[in-house]
């Protein structure tokens, strides 16, 4: 293996698209648009945000299960933000039997229809040599936004999110990759994000964090790279000086509009990465396909290079 190819996708519950961007119909096989799409990305790291497992809406599919089988995932995690059924004016309903975070994997694939769930996975080629995940309470307050299929705006309550970290045996070494989705609700996005970067301190670099964050421009890497500085020097009092020698650190691998999918003016979903070499990024690419209202993004890092 000389090139990695890293992507991140949020799929809109595996959300069939018109050419216009209007919701089509699921196909008999609910889940083969998804397939398909994931198979065409040929990622050997995948995050997937806005996941179903057995929703009523998507064919009862476990999403994660069927996009792991679409790009031959050696591992994969499927972490439930929220245990329930979507309701059109309430956000959700939630299931009171699973109150918090629950994290599915291989054993547990194509198996959920009796307790549909919402969250966020992370697949691979490469060995895991260690998992963990981490669930975060939604805003007290939602927005009105735009919904795929509606007029104008709709007020919007927030939801739980989930994010999943993986230490993975790379060609170049082990490195960690987080897959995550955050708040709309500005603010509390940023947080979650910061809380990330403590939440994984203690994992080898390099890293690589993917996800639909719903921020914009140099946002999610200044922030990233603020919560670094401040506890690399926190215990020493020289914040200051850290982040004049430390802030850049943290860059994107990818710029370019993946929101909406069928004409993106918007970069919601980032790939970001502190100790790959920039020299090692090639190629990147916002495909389009059959299924959401964002585009993924993809990465292809030069192994060769980065040893």
């Amino acid at each position: 293996m000389t090139t990695l190819r890293i992507a991140t996708f949020n799929l809109l519950h595996g959300q069939p698209v018109a050419a216009d961007g209007s919701p089509a119909p699921y196909p008999v096989e609910p889940g083969a648009p998804l397939a398909d799409a994931v198979a065409a990305l040929d990622a050997d790291v995948l995050a997937l945000q806005e996941v179903d497992r057995g929703q009523r809406r998507s064919g009862r599919t476990d999403q994660a299960a069927v996009a792991a089988k679409a790009m031959g995932a050696a591992d994969w995690r499927f972490a439930a933000a929220l245990h329930g059924t979507p309701a059109p004016s309430a956000g959700w309903v939630t299931d009171p039997a699973v109150p918090g975070l629950q994290v599915y994997g291989p054993a547990e694939a194509d198996d959920g229809a009796e307790r549909p769930a919402y969250g966020t996975a992370l697949l691979t080629r490469l060995p895991v040599l260690h998992w963990r995940a981490r669930r975060f309470a939604p805003a007290p307050f939602g927005l009105p936004l735009r919904v795929a299929g509606r007029r104008g705006l709709t007020a919007v309550p927030d939801e739980p999110r989930a994010a999943l970290a993986a230490v993975l045996a790379g060609p170049a070494g082990e490195f960690t990759v987080v897959a995550a989705h955050l708040s709309f609700v500005p603010g509390w996005n940023v947080a979650q994000l910061a809380a990330i970067r403590r939440w994984i301190a203690d994992l080898p670099q390099p890293y690589l964090v993917l996800g639909d964050f719903n921020l914009i421009g140099a946002v999610p890497r200044t922030v990233l790279g603020s919560a670094h500085a401040i506890q690399r020097t926190a215990a020493r009092e020289r914040v200051r000086t850290a982040r004049r020698t430390r802030l850049q650190g943290w860059y994107d691998l990818a710029r370019t509009p993946t929101y909406p999918s069928h004409r993106p003016t918007v970069q919601f979903d980032h790939i970001l990465g502190i100790g790959v070499p920039r020299s090692t990024v090639g190629s990147v690419s916002a495909p389009r396909t059959g299924v959401s209202d964002h585009r993924p993004l993809v990465v292809e890092i030069d192994v060769r290079r980065a040893g």
